[in-house]
């Protein structure tokens, strides 16, 4: 089976101090759609380390949702 590589912690990922209000909800699309992604690869395993690899990419795309969300509550 071929390796998968992850593109995305190549990825700079865009400071949600320095987006306007339509820059925020945009990227929280985005990061909506980057998790929706992640989840069709969900591997069964959950004692493999391909399961705590995607754990780790899946947090750090929950993680950054918060931080956009809450950034967004900021601006209201």
């Amino acid at each position: 089976m071929a390796k998968i590589v992850d593109m995305d912690r190549y990825r700079e990922e865009p400071n949600p101090d320095e987006l306007d209000k339509e820059g925020l909800q945009a990227y929280l699309e985005t990061l909506k759609a980057r998790i929706a992604k992640l989840d069709e690869s969900e591997p069964e395993d959950m004692l493999s380390e391909a399961y705590v690899d995607w754990g780790k990419r899946h947090e750090k795309l929950e993680d950054l949702v918060d931080d956009v969300l809450d950034r967004l509550d900021e601006l209201m």
